[in-house]
């Protein structure tokens, strides 16, 4: 699906949904975090994806379900980092659907598994926090492993 994002972009079209998503920020034990290379816009980002109904926001979406489809790797929640909402991040679908930022972001650790490419990411893989600045990482997902690193927002870990 096409997919277009619009970050603090006066010309963004307006919003017409707001889908709960969940993100996950998944440490290893040497503190790298894992990021996948989305293939629709080519940057790095946190695994995550869409709530479906049925799915408690931890339990489904990106917290535990996307983040093994997207990566290949089981990963358990350990703290909960924020809730991320922003009207001037607007994401705009192919079809007609378009988003306002609704991003539940959950921190985790790798419990079994590899980094596994897929549908959705054409790479997947740790980085030590002194090498993000190698990577285009869209500003939102920065914002997120930005507060993560400054212990901004609680977690448990």
């Amino acid at each position: 699906m096409g997919r277009t994002e619009y970050y603090n972009d006066p010309n963004a079209p307006k919003a017409n949904t707001l889908i709960p998503a969940s993100n996950m920020l998944v440490v290893d034990a040497q503190g790298a975090i894992l990021l996948q290379r989305r293939r629709d816009t080519g940057q790095w980002a946190l695994p995550g994806g869409a709530q479906d109904i049925g799915e408690t926001a931890a339990q489904g979406a990106g917290a535990v379900r996307e983040f093994l489809e997207e990566t290949g790797i089981v990963a358990e929640i350990t703290g909960f980092l924020g809730v991320y909402t922003n009207p001037n991040h607007i994401v705009a679908y192919a079809d007609g659907e378009i988003r306002q930022q609704y991003e539940n972001t959950y921190v985790g650790c790798p419990v079994v598994g590899v980094p596994t490419v897929n549908d959705e990411a054409d790479g997947v893989r740790f980085i030590q926090p002194t090498d993000l600045d190698q990577y285009d990482i869209h500003p939102s997902m920065r914002q997120q492993i930005g507060d993560y690193l400054a212990g901004v927002c609680p977690h448990l870990g």
